[in-house]
């Protein structure tokens, strides 16, 4: 049976803003950084990769991940396949976007690990990775008992919702941390840069604001939504 759509106002705003985010974070990196490479002799290429890839995975997919089961017109089989492959695919783009960030480093000769922004990173990508795996097992496949499930739900809604906030605000830092330093090159402070990196943060703070609206204007799950029955 396909299930009437219950995407709200919220929803498409959070769309909408997705997308604002993505083109904001592709015109800073492209216009005003010189682009995007795997390997280049201008290691400062390299590491654009990793705001683009950690917004675009942590962020935005994960984001359409949690407000998918709700807000797609599509049968509950599809909807649990479509929330598992989209959390599977920004978990990988979080992982090749932290190695990005050590890429940059070790070639230009850079610290790792050195900042907050860093230390939480590696926590929510660690977060992130139990999460899902121990989603997968439990509502998917082998999957757990009815109670296991029922039980589980709750704590499984509330600490993806943690692990995605925790990311919103590490992206923040992120944000502020590279504006810092690039303030401290000579980038203007008053600049059209710092303006459109802080637009960007901005954006991305409200896109998961509206995520967490959207989820939470449609009620609690029930366990027999989430049942992540093998299909």
């Amino acid at each position: 049976m396909v299930l009437k759509l219950a995407a709200t106002p919220f929803t498409y705003v959070a769309h909408v803003l997705g997308i604002v985010g993505l083109v904001l974070v592709l015109v800073w990196t492209i216009h005003f950084r010189g682009g995007l490479a795997w390997d280049a002799s201008n290691k400062n290429l390299i590491f654009n990769l990793h705001p683009l890839l950690m917004l675009f995975g942590f962020i935005v997919l994960g984001g359409e991940a949690i407000i998918s089961y709700k807000s797609l017109p599509l049968t509950k089989e599809v909807k649990k396949l479509v929330h598992l492959v989209l959390h599977a695919l920004a978990l990988g783009l979080g992982i090749i976007g932290i190695y990005t960030a050590f890429k940059y480093h070790n070639e230009s000769g850079i610290a790792n690990l050195y900042s907050l922004h860093s230390w939480l990173g590696i926590g929510v990508i660690v977060l992130y990775a139990i999460q899902w795996i121990y989603g997968f097992v439990t509502f998917f496949y082998p999957g757990g008992s009815s109670g296991l499930r029922s039980e589980s739900l709750p704590w499984h809604v509330f600490f993806g919702l943690f692990v995605y906030i925790l990311a919103l605000g590490t992206a923040a830092l992120g944000f502020l941390e590279k504006l810092t330093f690039l303030e401290s090159g000579g980038v203007e402070k008053y600049g059209s840069e710092a303006f459109l990196v802080n637009f960007t943060a901005i954006v991305t703070v409200l896109f998961g604001a509206f995520v967490i609206l959207s989820v939470s204007s449609q009620g609690p799950p029930q366990e027999d939504e989430y049942s992540y029955s093998a299909i």
